[in-house]
């Protein structure tokens, strides 16, 4: 069997026991404490990774890719993964979790918007879907889902969307692994700037006045017990650091439409984990919602699958010949 399929088996269940992992410390620490702390050592833990993608790539960074780390960081981690980690506090795992997976089809859209990138009538189709699958999860006339969480986590699947598309030029610079290393490290350094500021006695008065008492006086160490230390190294560890590096050698070792197949599973997959480990309903709409999602994943694929097949006619055949 191919190594490559193995690394991204391994990353569709780390990325797809994401939010079930952080959906059981929600409660123990403040949001920002626990996505700093992730970032952080998941960081760190991809450096080896990261130096040998900049070897492959011939790439050096310099303090201008360092400035362009930490506005990616910013953007995708600060903010988006802070409105993801806010969003399990209001929301399901298993409704944040499928929410979230629609972000490759809003890359689409990014892309179109600010790389210029071809648009197809299938990807136009895919994002309808998607809004459609989104809208029947939802419900809107008969949720019982608290709109807040609703909010954050589509918020934090648009900004997570745009990270992507404006990191595509660096990754292909610095590759993958290395863009999503150092925009680690760069965005748990400007969280933990901000956690510091959050002491400061009228910033923090500022925000209990502003309503988010959450975001003044940001503990670092405070909510760890014996309790709960291996579920955080598991999300540090194994879904962060883990997670991305098996889901970039995953791709390294087979293609990028290989890796794709992480996001056709997540989405199946975590509602599961969510109802065998939190207790967690699948009602009827979010069956339905899930198989959406899955068939605008697929409708989206077919111009990448059509320009392989132009390019290596050959190569497609013998692959779907050995499957069969």
């Amino acid at each position: 069997m191919n190594r490559g399929y193995v690394f991204i088996l391994l990353a569709t269940i780390f990325f797809s026991s994401m939010e079930v992992a952080l959906k059981t410390v929600a409660d123990d620490f403040n949001p920002m404490q626990l996505t700093c702390t992730r970032f952080l050592v998941g960081g760190l833990l991809l450096i080896p990774f990261a130096l040998r993608g900049l070897r492959q790539h011939g790439a050096t960074v310099t303090l201008d890719a360092w400035k362009g780390f930490a506005a990616l960081g910013f953007i995708g981690l600060v903010v988006s993964m802070m409105l993801y980690q806010l969003s399990i506090l209001y929301a399901p795992a298993s409704v944040v979790s499928v929410l979230f997976s629609c972000n490759p089809v809003l890359v689409l859209g990014f892309a179109f918007l600010i790389l210029h990138a071809d648009i197809r009538p299938q990807h136009i189709a895919a994002l309808v879907l998607e809004v459609v699958a989104a809208v029947i999860i939802i419900d809107p006339l008969h949720t019982t889902l608290d709109p807040t969480g609703i909010f954050l986590i589509l918020l934090s699947a648009a900004t997570f969307a745009l990270y992507a598309v404006l990191g595509k030029k660096q990754c292909a610079r610095y590759s993958g692994v290395a863009v999503t290393c150092f925009s680690c490290l760069a965005a748990s350094a400007e969280m933990i700037v901000l956690m510091l500021l959050s002491h400061a006695d009228f910033i923090a008065d500022a925000l209990i006045a502003a309503g988010a008492p959450m975001f003044a006086d940001m503990p670092f160490f405070t909510g760890y017990t014996a309790d709960n230390i291996l579920n955080v190294l598991y999300i540090c560890v194994f879904v962060t650091a883990g997670g991305y590096a098996c889901y970039f050698m995953g791709m390294e070792a087979t293609s990028a439409m290989q890796g794709s197949l992480v996001f056709f599973f997540k989405p199946v997959l975590a509602p599961i984990l969510a109802m065998i480990v939190l207790g967690e309903s699948i009602p009827w709409n979010m069956c339905l919602g899930i198989v959406l999602m899955l068939i605008a994943s697929v409708v989206s694929m077919i111009p990448t699958w059509e320009v392989l097949i132009a390019a290596r006619p050959f190569v497609v055949l013998n692959f779907l010949h050995r499957r069969h």
